[in-house]
């Protein structure tokens, strides 16, 4: 192989690689946030409901002490029954004393559904107290496995930053020239393999001379259609085989 292609393939992997660390570096930040912002959410989720425990239990008392206050009413419109002086005035009194039983009815259906929240708070609250230590070291050991990575990935980066500085120094001016106006016009991949006589990268066939060409991998050659350079591999021979195999069936 022509030693500026292949030094330009190498060149392209490390761009790849290079490319690939940015984005994983650059998420990462991302990722952390997103950990962190669960935990935070689970623990808000838990102190609202602790504080909604609270709550229910002040409205329980209230509603507790506003039938004590109409048992009063009740038990004093009773002793009134005995001082009215007609049936007239006896009946409003008994439909006063049934209506504020019809009000203790309905606190009492209250305090009920209260009662079930509270059970159900009291579960979810016993529940995430239990998971909560378990969240925080779940969480913490997460952010610290990806902040490793991530000085990991930099650290890589910085090594293959060095290394291209050094490759790219070593190919003439034109030859970079042309890989960089290749790989800034097609999207960080200036360079192609060609897998039978198809440019891998935007799938058109060559001309049987430009495919030899490349075959011979002697010489710095583009795709006449996306214009990126391009190399051949020749495929293992069971591979070829195969294809031979293929071949000879298709004829037959």
């Amino acid at each position: 192989m022509h030693p500026d292609l292949k030094a330009v393939i190498e060149l392209q992997q490390i761009d790849l690689r290079i490319t690939e660390l940015t984005a994983q570096i650059d998420s990462l930040p991302t990722e952390i946030q997103n950990l962190e912002a669960q935990l935070n959410e689970f623990i808000h989720t838990y102190e609202e409901r602790k504080q909604r425990l609270v709550q229910n239990q002040k409205e329980r008392r209230e509603l507790e002490g506003e039938i004590r206050s109409i048992a009063t009413r009740i038990s004093k419109h009773k002793d009134q029954l005995y001082e009215v002086k007609t049936n007239e005035q006896y009946r409003a009194m008994l439909k006063e004393i049934e209506g504020e039983e019809a009000k203790i009815h309905k606190i009492e259906d209250q305090i009920l559904e209260e009662m079930i929240e509270a059970e159900q708070l009291e579960k979810h609250i016993h529940d995430a107290a239990a998971r909560l230590d378990g969240e925080k070291a779940r969480v913490a050991s997460e952010v610290t496995q990806l902040q490793a990575l991530r000085q990991t990935d930099v650290e890589e980066r910085e090594r293959l930053e060095k290394q291209r500085q050094d490759d790219a120094a070593g190919l003439s001016a034109g030859i970079l020239d042309m890989y960089e106006r290749v790989r800034r016009a097609r999207r960080g991949r200036a360079v192609a393999e060609v897998r039978e006589d198809f440019c891998t990268a935007c799938n058109v066939r060559l001309r049987p001379q430009l495919f030899n060409e490349v075959r011979a991998n002697q010489a710095l050659l583009t795709c006449e259609n996306c214009s990126r350079i391009l190399y051949y591999v020749e495929p293992p021979p069971a591979e070829s085989a195969e294809a031979q195999g293929a071949d000879a069936r298709t004829s037959a």
